[in-house]
């Protein structure tokens, strides 16, 4: 298997392997901020239909015999809940 090193890949800089935590954070924030609104709103989107269906993957594991519908239904319970908290 071929492996690709983080030094071949110059899109994310020399010092990849090195870049402490807070380092990262400050390079995506800088990153979001060079972003134009509708890309930020993309990503956001994004994350929550991935979580959604994160959710539903949860819930089909739960309730295994539940439908199509009825899984739709307790991720709605489950967002309202989140919303409550």
């Amino acid at each position: 298997m071929k492996s690709i090193s983080c030094l071949s890949l110059p899109q994310f800089g020399p010092n990849l392997l090195y870049m402490s935590p807070q380092a990262a954070l400050e390079m995506q924030i800088e990153r979001y901020r060079a972003m134009t609104r509708e890309q930020r709103v993309g990503i956001a989107l994004r994350l929550h239909e991935l979580a959604c269906e994160m959710s539903r993957l949860g819930i089909r594991r739960q309730h295994p015999g539940a439908t199509p519908e009825e899984i739709e239904k307790f991720l709605r319970e489950r967002l309202e809940l989140a919303r409550k908290l």
